[in-house]
């Protein structure tokens, strides 16, 4: 039988699948993203299949703009569905994680690569800076609800804001990795390069332009005459355009594409806060996120088997994989919380799941494709290990956790995941009210 007709039909399985388990995982102990990599690590061991899985090196650029195109638009449906007006006051606990947490976590990562792994300086600082980010995509479970369903309590507020910023922000570091591996370290370095252009430039020119971008669609969507704006398509694939021209424009001008598209989610759904087209859009980005997750995740599990990503592996570098998901990850997150004024649950649960996914498989493809690292094979077998402890780990405990927290918090508990096809609306929008 030829090959691409069974790779057609598989892919249709798989798309109900995607549609079919997070409503049935609803209520137990599982998550999509653990069935999808189960999946692909099944289908690899299938003799046939199992010499045509090739290790994420042979194929860099293939990897690095497959898991770039999730992660944009998992950014897109995050921004639009954070119902909280951005401010330094609400927004508090997310800052701390940003400005606190997120550094911690990629020294103590970095310096944890060094001794137990004995990687170098560079590979060091790549590896904890591609762990550090809380990934948007698999944080879907831990997330706050469609836009104006008022279930925007602070942990979950909490982990979608960061999630959004976080990606983009762990660039400077990446790029510094970069640099030292192409000079042999930090001695060539030139650091007013990296605080001028690295940090600041390319967040500015992100946050803002990403901004404008998402103001100036706004306009376009919500305050056209009657008859022209986009709203009263009800197409919800316009939040892909939005999220093509945000990233594309900021990237040309080299700023950070990731915080564009976030600051473009944000500006987009503050230009008219209520109305409903922005569910529509939202709906959208997230059943095109689940499918580019779904064939991702069941790749991840194939080259797990197949690819051989775990064949450099050493109990060090699962001693390391422990003590980033067990210890620097919650512990990190406590610290930058400490005079929040949130509750202990409440912390405790933003700093245990800190999710880990493919926006590390991202920048690690990325920075693998752009300097000559060291030992890159036990850098992607440690990462993978990581990634897939994260996903089973916190894929598992998740729905029990969450519930439990609601009736701690006295909120009505079990909630819809919003990654639940069945809270989503249908797909065709009632042109009438979208006006």
């Amino acid at each position: 039988m030829d090959i691409y007709i069974v790779v057609v039909a598989g892919f249709g399985v798989m798309v109900l699948l995607t549609a079919w388990l997070p409503m049935v995982l609803r209520r137990l102990p599982l998550s999509l993203p653990i069935c999808c990599v189960g999946i692909g690590a099944a289908l690899s061991a299938v003799p046939t299949l199992y010499d045509l899985t090739p290790h994420p090196s042979l194929h860099l650029k293939l990897i690095e703009h497959a898991t770039e195109a999730v992660v944009v638009i998992s950014l897109m449906g995050a921004g639009l569905k954070i119902d909280r007006m951005i401010g330094w006051k609400r927004w508090a606990v997310t800052w701390r994680l940003l400005a606190v947490g997120m550094p911690l976590t990629i020294l103590a990562l970095a310096l944890l690569g060094s001794a137990l792994l004995g990687l170098g300086g560079a590979a060091a600082l790549l590896l904890a800076s591609s762990l550090a980010p809380t990934d948007p995509v698999l944080a879907s479970d831990v997330q706050v609800g469609h836009p104006a369903e008022e279930h925007e309590d602070e942990p979950r507020f909490a982990l979608t804001s960061e999630a959004g910023l976080n990606d983009g922000l762990a660039f400077p570091f990446v790029n510094l990795a970069i640099a030292m591996a192409g000079t042999g370290g930090l001695a060539g370095l030139s650091w007013s390069h990296w605080l001028a252009v690295d940090v600041v430039w390319k967040i500015v020119v992100g946050s803002v332009l990403g901004a404008v971008i998402g103001r100036g669609l706004g306009w376009l969507t919500f305050h056209l005459p009657n008859v022209s704006k986009l709203s009263r398509t009800g197409d919800g694939f316009v939040a892909l355009g939005v999220t093509c021209i945000a990233y594309g424009g900021v990237q040309a001008v080299d700023g950070y594409g990731f915080v564009g598209v976030f600051a473009a989610a944000l500006a987009l759904r503050a230009s008219n806060r209520g109305h409903d087209y922005h569910r529509t859009m939202h709906d959208y980005a997230e059943e095109l996120e689940r499918i580019l997750m779904m064939v991702l995740l069941v790749g991840f599990g194939a080259v797990l088997v197949g690819g051989g990503l775990l064949h450099a592996l050493t109990w060090p570098a699962v001693a390391f994989a422990l003590l980033a998901l067990l210890v620097v990850r919650p512990l990190s997150g406590w610290i930058s919380l400490l005079g929040s004024a949130r509750r202990s649950e409440e912390r405790a649960v933003v700093s245990f799941f800190g999710i880990r996914g493919l926006g590390t498989v991202y920048y690690l493809s990325f920075a693998i494709g752009h300097a000559p690292f060291e030992q890159t094979d036990l850098l992607w077998a440690t990462a993978g290990l990581t990634v897939l402890i994260s996903i089973l780990m916190h894929g598992i405990m998740v729905t029990p956790v969450l519930l439990a927290l609601d009736r701690k918090m006295g909120r009505p508990a079990g909630l819809p995941s919003p990654a639940d096809p069945a809270v989503s609306r249908p797909a065709q929008a009632d042109r009438s009210k979208v006006s």
